[in-house]
C-alpha cells in the first residue's frame, strides 16, 4: 500500500501506531477516550494482540499539517476475519463468497476487541473529517479490499460518514446514567421498590465470604495481572474459543496506563478468585474483561456492575459503559443506548444488498428500544 495524494492533502499509512510520535497522536483527541488513546492502542502492538497472525494488521493512516506534525488520524487495521469486533457482519461475509468475490481482508477503523463508543476521525480540526474518510475509500478501492467499516462511531462523527455515503447500522447497549446520586443508596432510591430490593440481596449474596480490592495506579502490581490472566483465560476460551489479548498485554497496559486503569478482584480465603477490568475515562468508566474461577451466585453483576456505578459516582463520572450485548443489565439499572457504525461497501450489487439488509434491521432495533424503554427498574413517574 502506498501514500494518496489527492492534490489537497497527503494521507499516509503506516505500520504501526506505537512508531508515530504518541504527543502528537494524543493532540488529535481531548483525552477524554481511553482506547484511541496512543498507549492503549500501541500496547496492543507491543504484546502482539494485534499484528503477526491474529488477523489485525496495523495500518493507520495519517493526515499531516503544514508544520509536519499530526494533524489527523485513523486508528485502522487489515482484517482477515470478523472476530473482536462486536458489530456481526459474517452473513455479509459469507453471502459475498457465495456470489465469487472476496470479503476478507477488509479495512476496521476501531479499537481492536473494544466495543466502546469513542471518535473514529481522531483531528482537532473537523474540516479535516471527510479528508480521512475519502483516505480510507482510496485504500480500499487501490487495493482491492471489498469494504472499510467504522465501528462504535461517537455520535457527533456519524454525520460525517453519512455525508460520504457511508451505510449506517444501529445496535443497542445498555450504560448506566449517573443522574448526580451522591452515592449507590441515592441510585437505589431512584428504582422501584421491588428492584431495589432485588439489587440489595444480590449484593448481600455475592459479598458472603468475599473481601473485594479495587486497585488503580501504583497499586496494580504483576501478582495481579497474573491473577486476572487466568480469570481472562477462563472467560475467553468459553466465548471466542481463545482469548484476544495476550498475557503481555495487560503487564503493558499496567505499565503505560495504570492511572486509567480500574481493577475490581475478589478474594475468597486470602486468594484472588474473580475479576472485572474497568479503563477510566473523563466522563465514562468502561467495563471491559471479566472472569471467575469460582461459581458465586451474583458475583459476576457485583464486580462488574454494581462495583462500577460504586467508583463512577467516587469518581464523578457521567456513565458506566459495560460492554456489549447483556439484557441481563437492564434490571440492575443500565439502560438502552444507541451505537452506531459506519460501513462502505466498494462493490455496487453488494452494497444495495447490504442497504436492504439494513433497513429491514433498524426497525427491528427501534423497536427493540421502545420496549427496553418500558422495562427500566427506575420508578414511574
Amino acid at each position: 500500500m502506498s501514500d494518496r495524494d489527492s492534490g489537497e492533502f497527503v494521507a499516509r499509512l503506516h505500520g504501526a501506531v506505537g512508531g508515530l510520535p504518541a504527543d502528537e497522536w494524543d493532540a488529535l483527541t481531548d483525552g477524554g477516550n481511553p482506547f484511541v488513546s496512543h498507549a492503549f492502542l500501541a500496547a496492543m502492538e507491543e504484546s502482539g494482540s494485534v499484528g503477526g497472525d491474529s488477523g489485525w494488521t496495523p495500518v493507520p493512516i495519517t493526515v499531516a499539517g503544514p508544520d509536519g506534525r499530526l494533524a489527523a488520524a485513523l486508528p485502522a487495521y487489515l482484517k482477515e476475519h470478523s472476530q473482536g469486533e462486536y458489530v456481526f457482519d459474517h452473513a455479509w461475509a459469507d453471502a459475498w463468497h457465495r456470489a465469487g468475490g472476496a470479503y476478507y481482508p477488509k479495512l476496521q477503523i476501531a479499537v481492536p476487541f473494544t466495543p466502546a463508543t469513542g471518535p473514529r476521525l481522531l483531528t482537532r480540526h473537523a474540516e479535516l473529517a471527510p479528508a480521512l474518510i475519502a483516505a480510507a475509500e482510496s485504500v480500499c478501492r487501490d487495493n482491492g479490499l471489498s469494504s472499510a467499516h467504522a465501528t462504535f462511531v461517537e455520535p457527533a462523527q456519524v454525520p460525517f460518514f453519512e455525508a460520504a455515503g457511508w451505510l449506517l447500522r444501529e445496535d443497542i447497549q445498555f450504560h448506566w446514567e449517573n443522574r448526580g446520586y451522591a452515592d449507590f443508596d441515592g441510585f437505589l432510591d431512584a428504582l422501584s421498590s421491588r428492584k431495589r430490593k432485588d439489587i440489595r440481596k444480590e449484593r448481600e449474596k455475592a459479598q458472603e465470604d468475599v473481601e473485594i480490592r479495587a486497585l488503580t495506579g501504583s497499586d496494580l502490581r504483576e501478582e495481579h495481572w497474573d491473577a486476572f490472566w487466568s480469570f481472562y483465560q477462563d472467560t475467553g476460551a468459553r466465548k471466542w474459543g481463545q482469548p484476544y489479548l495476550t498475557r503481555e498485554a495487560f503487564s503493558v497496559l499496567g505499565r503505560t496506563m495504570a492511572d486509567r486503569i480500574l481493577l475490581v478482584l475478589a478474594y475468597m480465603d486470602g486468594l484472588p478468585v474473580a475479576g472485572a477490568l474497568n479503563f477510566i475515562g473523563s466522563e465514562a468508566l468502561y467495563g471491559r474483561y471479566w472472569g471467575a474461577l469460582v461459581d458465586k451466585p451474583f458475583l459476576h453483576f457485583e464486580l462488574c456492575y454494581y462495583q462500577a456505578i460504586d467508583a463512577a459516582i467516587a469518581l464523578g463520572l457521567s456513565r458506566v459503559e459495560a460492554g456489549a450485548q447483556g439484557g441481563h443489565k437492564l434490571a440492575r439499572g443500565y439502560e438502552p443506548v444507541r451505537t452506531v457504525s459506519a460501513h462502505y461497501i466498494v462493490h455496487q450489487g453488494l452494497r444495495t444488498a447490504i442497504a436492504d439488509y439494513l433497513e429491514q434491521e433498524r426497525a427491528g432495533i427501534a423497536g427493540d428500544q421502545l420496549l427496553l424503554d418500558e422495562r427500566t427498574p427506575f420508578r414511574k413517574l
